[in-house]
This record gives C-alpha cells, structure tokens and sequence, in this order.
C-alpha cells in the first residue's frame, strides 16, 4: 500500500507543501456516507460517498497517524466504557454509524465479522471492534445490544451516549459528522464515517484506514498484520 504524504519540496514552498499534504491526508482517508431512512415508513437509503482507491488496495497508510480518541461513552451493558483505556495495547478497530443506515453500517459490521470467522481464536479474543453510534437519540445501549450481534458479531463493542461527546471523538480522527435530521421529505438524514479506522498494538494509534467498498477477503488477508501491529 502507498503512503499518503508526499516527500518535501524545496524549502520555499515547505509549508505549503505540507498544508497541501496534510489535507490529501485526511481527505482520502476519511470519506463521509450520508445515508437517509424513513422515519417510519422505511424508505430507501441514499449513499453515495465512498472512499477512494488508493492503488487498488483495500486500505490507506497514514504517514501521520490518528491518537485514538479520547472517548468515553456508554456501552451495551450500560457501563461507562473508556475507548482509550479499554482497547489500551490492543488491536483495534472504530467505525462510526447508526443502526437504522439500511446498507453501509450494516454491510461494514458483516464484512468484518466474516472475515473474524477465517482468523485462529486466539487471534479473534485479541481483536477489539468498537461501533460508534452517530444516532444516540434512536441508538441507545439496549438498542446496540440487539443490533450488533445481528448485523456483525456478539463481540463487537457498541458505543452510546451525548452526541457532542461522540462528534468530538469522530473529529479527533478528522471525521466530521452532524447530528440526524429531517429533510424536506420528512426522512431522517444522518451523516456517518464511511471509514473503518485501525489501531497498533504497539502504539494505539490509527495508522490504516479502510473504505466502505472493502471486502471480506480484503479484510481476512489484512487482519492477522493488523494484529500484529504490522503495515499490511
């Protein structure tokens, strides 16, 4: 996989070279997804924004790796739950959705649970999964401990709580999301990370960044890596 940042230019054009860079930066790593569902009619999505390709590969490696944020919410049990003390020197992967998206989110937590299922156990209990909820009005801790098992895998760890808390977790990772809405349809609109964003083991940082268009065969060949804490 190649790495996002370009190398210097001539020292004059320095620090424009890298306010350019830092923006390819997070612009191809961290695509938005709005989707809208019926309020209560269940109409059909509208998603449209997907991550670009970085070369064909699956996922991008950040030169300038994310701090994993520092996030505090509400887990399935109702328990506070620390993302950075929690998933501490453990692999992991954060993704931020809503359980009413009819396709993305969905499709993102089984994509990754099919591809858990080809790892060995002991590398399975090793990996974290944490889904953010970006619609915590509809999303409550009851709500995720139904859907997750359904949509990914009983392990998968779902996130509730104030929304300002969890949009000032999502920028700490330069995703901007905003908080649900109605459109003139009456449709409720919510705008949500298309990305899944992995953390080292060996530094809790978010070095890779996967889009929405990943497969399962993608994912199984690049979790082991990840485990490992190694560029895949």
């Amino acid at each position: 996989m190649r790495n996002v940042l370009n190398a210097a230019r001539p020292r004059r054009a320095a620090r424009r070279t890298q306010l350019v860079a830092a923006a390819l930066a997070t612009a191809s790593a961290l695509a938005l997804s709005a989707c809208s569902t019926g309020s209560d009619t269940g109409n059909s999505p509208v998603a449209d924004v997907s991550m670009a390709p970085d070369a064909g590969k699956p996922g991008t490696i950040l030169d300038r790796p994310f701090e994993k944020p520092n996030l505090v919410l509400t887990d399935t049990t109702g328990k506070p739950y620390d993302l950075r003390e929690r998933t501490k020197g453990k692999p992991t992967l954060v993704y931020f959705g809503y359980t009413h998206c009819p396709d993305v989110c969905p499709l993102t937590m089984s994509n990754l649970a099919d591809a858990m299922k080809q790892l060995p156990k002991a590398d399975r209990d090793k990996l974290e999964v944490v889904f953010v909820t970006t619609d915590p009005e509809r999303d409550t801790p009851a709500e995720l401990a139904k859907w997750l098992p359904s949509a990914g895998d009983p392990s998968f760890v779902g996130l509730s709580g104030a929304f300002p808390k969890i949009q000032a977790g999502a920028r700490q990772l330069g995703i901007g999301i905003d908080p649900p809405s109605k459109d003139a349809d009456g449709k409720i609109v919510s705008m949500h990370g298309a990305q899944v964003m992995a953390f080292s083991p060996k530094n809790d940082r978010g070095y890779v960044v996967y889009g929405e268009n990943t497969t399962v065969e993608e994912y199984a060949k690049d979790l082991p890596k990840l485990i490992r804490g190694e560029n895949p």
